[in-house]
């Protein structure tokens, strides 16, 4: 065997290399958006949920209101949370999906509002006339068909993210995301509201 004909086998295996190296880098990349993207859709129908439930409130309030002197501390909380809302939901999807700490004030401030309704749906129970509206009937069978479509895309969105996470920090595509720096961050999940278990307890 010539030095020769040795170079160029030489040469020809670092050019397989060289193209299955690329060709692994390209895939990891191409997987890394999918799944990135699918993490994306999903939050938009979490938001989707959320600003269901949003766009409640204020006909809930009113039939409240309309129905009831209905303890002022408890519309206020209900008013104030949604507002709080309101501002979280503001921020692009990119900055919440992929900060665990942008996630935890977003789902602080739902979690405030979920605290305010059913403070109030429990307020309302004390009021007979209040829950033989039927708009009143109606508003309470929706928010709850809300609040279970909110569970069920949460769950979604952590199966998405978990997806994305495994991927990611599965080899080599963690080098590939390594590459990438923020482009392929780590994505937070939702977590349990803290005494999520206990029901709301109400003074009257």
């Amino acid at each position: 065997m010539t030095m020769t004909t040795s170079a160029r086998r030489f040469g020809l295996l670092v050019l397989v290399l060289s193209v299955t190296s690329g060709t692994g880098c390209v895939g990891s990349y191409n997987k890394l958006v999918q799944l990135s993207q699918a993490v994306d859709a999903q939050w938009a129908q979490v938001e989707n949920a959320y600003q269901r439930r949003a766009d409640l409130v204020p006909n809930l309030v009113e039939t409240v209101k309309g129905a009831a002197k209905f303890e002022q501390s408890t519309m206020v909380a209900v008013t104030e949370a949604r507002a709080k809302v309101g501002q979280v939901q503001a921020q692009p999807a990119s900055s919440v999906v992929n900060d665990p700490a942008a996630l935890q004030r977003f789902q602080h401030a739902q979690d405030q509002l979920s605290s305010a309704l059913s403070r109030l749906l429990v307020v309302s129970e004390q009021y007979p006339d209040l829950k033989a509206t039927a708009n009143f009937r109606d508003l309470q069978a929706e928010l709850a068909g809300t609040e279970n479509r909110i569970a069920v895309e949460r769950m979604r969105f952590n199966e998405a993210a978990r997806a994305f996470n495994t991927a990611r920090d599965s080899f080599p595509t963690v080098v590939v995301a390594g590459m990438f720096g923020k482009r392929f961050a780590e994505k937070a999940y939702f977590q349990a509201q803290a005494g999520a278990s206990t029901a709301p307890k109400v003074q009257f």
